[in-house]
C-alpha cells in the first residue's frame, strides 16, 4: 500500500478502455484496498485486446459505456475522484479529426469537469502531455517554460489545462500530469508509440526502422509509472488546488536514435536503420522532471528503458507477434477508427452510428 493523505472511496476512470486504462485499473486494484472503481468509455478500442486471457474491465465494480460528449451529471453522484484519460490521442489522429479532437479533448472534457465539481467530486486527475512544449529549447523544459504546441492534440492539452485552472478551488483539486511518450506492454497495446514501434520492428523483421533522422528528443514513461503518477494525483496533499506538473524522470530523456540502439542491444540480432536524409522532427524536447521527483518521491518512476524493452518483447512474444506490416494493422489506433468508419460503425464525428 502506497502512502497517501486523501480518503478515497469511489473513483471514476473516464477513458479506461484504451492503452493506459487496463494497466491503471490493475495498479489501483492492487494498491488501494476497498476502493470502488468505475469506468466510463465509448468503447472504440474495446475489442483491441492483446495477449490477455481475461477482459481487463473485470477489475472494475462497474463499466459505463458512454461517449464523453454525452455523459450525464448523475454519473458523478457519490464519486470522490475522477481520472480523465479519455481523449482523441496522438498527432496523426488529431490531424485526421481536428474538429473532433477539440470537441472531445477540450469542450466535452471541460463539461465533464464542471459536472463533476457540481456533483461534489473533490479530485480531478488529468492525463496531459509534454507535447505541449512542442519545439523545446536546448535546455530541458520545466513547468515555467513556454508552451509551443505544434499539433491539434498538443493544443487540446494546453487548452484544457487552461480551462481547468479556473475551476480549481479548495473543494476541487485539479492535477494535470504532463506525461512524456508512453511505452510498455498493455492488454490493449498500441504500436503507434516510438519505443513500442521499435520493439515490434525488431521482433517482426529483425530491423528497427527509424523514419526520421533520429535526432529528436523524447521523454519516455512506462504505463506502470503513469499509473503511479495518477495515484499520486489522487492522494497528494501539497502543491495547491491546481497543479500542472511534468510527470516522469529526468533520466528518461532520450534521442530517438538512442531508443533504437537500446532496443537493438536488448533484442539479439536486430539491426538499426536510420533515415539520415530525413528532415529533423520539429517535435523535439527534453523535459525537466525535478519538481515531480521532489514532490512525488514515493511514486517515482521505477521502470528503466531496458526493462521497458524487455517487458514489450515478452508481451509480444506471448502473442506470437510476427506481423511485419503491423503499421497497417489494428495495433495502430488511427487504423481502428478508420475501419470503424469504413464499416459504418462510426460516423466522421466519431459517434457510434445509430446511437441515441
Amino acid at each position: 500500500m502506497l502512502k497517501g493523505h486523501c480518503n478515497l472511496r469511489r473513483v471514476l476512470v473516464v477513458g479506461n478502455m484504451g492503452y493506459v486504462g487496463p494497466v491503471l485499473l490493475r495498479h489501483l486494484r492492487e494498491n488501494r484496498d476497498g476502493l470502488r472503481i468505475e469506468g466510463a468509455d465509448a468503447g472504440y478500442f474495446a475489442h483491441c485486446l492483446t495477449g490477455s486471457p481475461e477482459f481487463p474491465e473485470r477489475l472494475l465494480d462497474v463499466q459505463h459505456f458512454v461517449d464523453i460528449r454525452a455523459l450525464e451529471d448523475q454519473l458523478f453522484q457519490g464519486v470522490d475522484a475522477v481520472i480523465l484519460l479519455a481523449a482523441i490521442s496522438n498527432d496523426p489522429i488529431g490531424n485526421r479529426f481536428e474538429a473532433v479532437t477539440h470537441a472531445i479533448n477540450v469542450e466535452a472534457s471541460l463539461r465533464l469537469a464542471r459536472a463533476a465539481k457540481a456533483r461534489g467530486v473533490s479530485r480531478l486527475v488529468f492525463a496531459s502531455s509534454c507535447s505541449v512544449y512542442g519545439a523545446g529549447s536546448n535546455a530541458p523544459c520545466s513547468e515555467e517554460s513556454p508552451v509551443v504546441p505544434l499539433t491539434a492534440y498538443a493544443r487540446s492539452k494546453v487548452g484544457l489545462e487552461n480551462e481547468l485552472k479556473g475551476l480549481a478551488d479548495d473543494s476541487f483539486w485539479v492535477t494535470c500530469l504532463r506525461f512524456g511518450t508512453a511505452c510498455g506492454f498493455s492488454e490493449r497495446l498500441r504500436l503507434d508509440l516510438v519505443l513500442n514501434d521499435f520493439v515490434a520492428c525488431a521482433l517482426a523483421t529483425g530491423k528497427i526502422v527509424v523514419l526520421s533522422d533520429g535526432t529528436a528528443w523524447r521523454p519516455l514513461i512506462h504505463v506502470k509509472d503513469m499509473s503511479r503518477a495518477m495515484e499520486w494525483g489522487l492522494v497528494r496533499s501539497d502543491g495547491g488546488n491546481f497543479l500542472s506538473i511534468n510527470a516522469g524522470s529526468s533520466q528518461n530523456n532520450y534521442q530517438v536514435r538512442e531508443l533504437a540502439s537500446a532496443t537493438a542491444s536488448v533484442i539479439s540480432g536486430a539491426e538499426v536503420s536510420i533515415n539520415e536524409a530525413a528532415q529533423p522532427d520539429k517535435r523535439t524536447y527534453q523535459v525537466d522532471f525535478a519538481r515531480y521527483e521532489r514532490m512525488a518521491e514515493d511514486f517515482a518512476p521505477q521502470v528503466s528503458l531496458h526493462e521497458a524493452i524487455g517487458d514489450l518483447a515478452r508481451g509480444l512474444r506471448r502473442m506470437h507477434f510476427a506481423d511485419a506490416n503491423f503499421r497497417q494493422s489494428h495495433l495502430i489506433r488511427l487504423h481502428v477508427l478508420n475501419d470503424h468508419i469504413q464499416s459504418g460503425r462510426l460516423t466522421e464525428r466519431l459517434e457510434w452510428a445509430g446511437a441515441r
